[in-house]
């Protein structure tokens, strides 16, 4: 699990709630069910609005991939990369098609299928620079499905407190009814900030942020695979890959 998406979710909630009990307030204050259906529903109902079912479909889909454990790390891929640039200059590169059924990335299982079967470097850049393609397209839409709801839950919010406030002038004249049109106009726009700023733009953006390294990760094995089937040594294969990744993070050969 990405325990950083377990961490900010509560940590975020419990700041605002811990807040609340600090100052004396009670939780259940901020409870309130008509605010939580003008907000949420409004925020929906406009998000729902402005795309597809298939965009909504992405972005919905997305939200379970933020709590997934991060991928085979960058490291490991260029030591296995290296390894089979090794073998490959050996042995040739249809050594490696024993290798294949080891492989636990995909993207890279594909992409060294390609080379042992032939296929010529251009086609390989070609078919997989598409594959990131089309996976950066699907995360950008997952990604604005959120943006776009964060941008709306404050403005709902906003609505919701201008209810609640119309709702105490019409019964100014029976002061036992005005606290529950002031508690909703001002929940309202907590629901509002708060849903946007602690769970939907986050949402969005961390979206962004594995879309961000899922794409360098496949660039390094295109990379790699294409400098393998080139013959190359695995020292120079080596530095290729390495150009990916920060200097601190960076493979050096005989460490593990």
């Amino acid at each position: 699990m990405e325990i950083t998406t377990v961490i900010g979710l509560v940590l975020g909630v419990a700041a605002v709630l811990g807040g609340q009990a600090l100052e004396g307030g009670h939780i259940g204050a901020l409870m309130q069910a008509t605010a939580a259906i003008i907000v949420f529903g409004g925020t929906l109902g406009a998000t729902i609005l402005s795309f597809t079912m298939s965009d909504l479909k992405k972005g919905f889909g997305a939200v379970f991939t933020i709590f997934k454990a991060p991928g085979e790390n960058p490291n490991d891929l260029i030591k296995i990369l290296i390894n089979f640039a090794g073998i490959a200059r050996k042995d040739g590169i249809l050594a490696l098609q024993n290798r294949v059924a080891d492989i636990r990335n995909q993207f890279m299982k594909r992409a060294v299928t390609y080379a042992v079967d032939g296929y010529e470097p251009a086609v390989i850049k070609d078919i997989l620079e598409k594959d990131i393609e089309t996976m950066e397209e699907e995360s950008a839409t997952a990604s604005k499905v959120f943006e776009s709801a964060g941008g709306f839950a404050p403005t709902v919010g906003i609505l919701g407190a201008v209810l609640g406030l119309i709702h105490v002038m019409e019964v100014m004249s029976d002061p036992s009814s005005i606290g529950g049109g002031i508690a909703v106009a001002f929940v309202a726009t907590v629901y509002g900030v708060g849903a946007a700023n602690l769970i939907l733009l986050p949402i969005s953006s961390k979206i962004k942020r594995q879309a961000k390294v899922d794409v360098l990760t496949r660039e390094l094995i295109i990379k790699g695979v294409i400098s393998i089937q080139e013959g190359l040594n695995p020292r120079i294969v080596e530095e290729k890959l390495n150009a990916f990744l920060e200097e601190g993070e960076r493979v050096v050969e005989g460490k593990k």
